[in-house]
């Protein structure tokens, strides 16, 4: 088996599985790379495969991971503020991107947007939050926790998108549940670009 070889939980691409070595490497490369980062908890659409793959495919890959029981990270409040982000993330993706906007069923999107209603409810993010702000607060705030630096956790949600106020919503990130609305979505999205990979 290909010997693997991480810094920051990015994996190097193994000298076997180069794409250059044949027409089925790409498929390998990825499987390399997925399993490389399976323990790692990183933003797929930020630094997806080290910056070199698609983000929207990576977030949708890693959504049932990221999304299928946000449960699982509570009392880890800069995983939840990833989490959030990727909710953010794949609606406006899917709706606005040019590559996947026509392709995608509407039955997963409306299933994300339906996620996010339920996220945004339950951080207290204001329903009419434009997107781009509520990821970027989102990031920066999981960049600061992971830094151990809550002041500016609480100074990267500290904009009206989060109606909770900061320190409300780092509390919020902090307690997450399971949501099952937006599990469902995470199981929809991962299979809807397993169908849009075999198409191709």
């Amino acid at each position: 088996m290909p010997r693997m070889v991480t810094l920051r939980c990015v994996p190097t691409v193994p000298e076997r599985l180069h794409p250059r070595r044949g027409a089925r490497a790409p498929r390998l490369v990825m499987l390399a790379m997925l399993l490389a980062l399976a323990g790692c908890a990183t933003d797929p659409s930020a630094e997806y495969l080290g910056g070199l793959g698609d983000p929207v495919r990576g977030a949708a890959l890693y959504a049932p991971r990221n999304l299928g029981d946000t449960s699982r990270w509570a009392g880890q409040p800069a995983e939840a503020a990833v989490a959030a982000e990727q909710v953010e993330f794949l609606t406006q993706e899917l709706a606005t991107n040019p590559r996947y906007a026509p392709e995608v069923n509407p039955a997963v999107l409306q299933s994300l947007q339906t996620a996010q209603a339920e996220m945004r409810g339950y951080l207290g993010i204001a329903p009419g939050a434009d997107p781009q702000m509520v990821i970027t607060g989102l990031r920066r705030a999981a960049t600061a926790l992971r830094e151990g630096s809550r002041a500016r956790a609480e100074a990267a949600l500290a904009s009206p998108a989060f109606a909770a106020g900061p320190a409300g919503t780092l509390q919020r990130l902090s307690t997450m549940p399971r949501l099952p609305r937006t599990a469902e979505a995470a199981g929809m999205v991962a299979s809807e670009f397993d169908r849009l990979e075999r198409r191709r």
